[in-house]
């Protein structure tokens, strides 16, 4: 009877972490790396008083049923006066498992924002070993708020969807 109740409280178990399985990684891998300094070794004489942009790009493509490639790209130029010191991009993809359960909104949520929130670090980390192995200066780049990103892209579109109906 004990061996009976394990047995069933072993399949309820199973049953109920394949429900809670809504979201999953799969795995995480550096797409695509870049880095140039275009100007070098000149760059390194000149008085360091850089001139950073940051680019991020968040694509995503579903590869099959409930499974989806997520790539967070950073580009990072870096100018002294004029001239560019470095250029540096990183494309940190994840393959992620997102249940059907899940309504679309939500889904959108989790491509636009929490896996970019997950792959973050690890694009941070690799643009900031390609620096530093450049032998420029550390670059840190700050926490990314990429829920605050997506819900501004979301409302951008909205305001867009508004003007064209208006537009018309």
């Amino acid at each position: 009877m004990a061996d009976e109740q394990q047995v069933n409280g072993a399949a309820q178990g199973d049953a109920q972490a394949s429900q809670e399985q809504a979201f999953a990684i799969q795995r995480i891998f550096t797409k695509d790396v870049s880095f140039e300094a275009p100007n070098s070794p000149q760059i390194f004489r000149k008085e360091w008083k850089p001139e950073l942009n940051l680019d991020l790009n968040v694509k995503n493509t579903k590869l099959e049923d409930n499974t989806y490639e997520v790539v967070l790209k950073i580009t990072a130029t870096n100018k002294v006066d004029e001239d560019v010191a470095f250029l540096a991009e990183v494309h940190q993809a994840g393959i992620f498992t997102i249940a059907d359960s899940i309504e679309e909104a939500q889904r959108a949520q989790l491509l636009g924002a929490f896996c970019p929130n997950i792959l973050f670090p690890y694009a941070r980390e690799c643009l900031s070993s390609l620096v530093s192995r450049a032998t420029f200066p550390q670059l840190n780049l700050a926490p990314v708020n990429f829920d605050a990103v997506f819900a501004q892209h979301m409302q951008q579109q909205q305001q867009q969807a508004e003007q064209q109906k208006a537009d018309a």
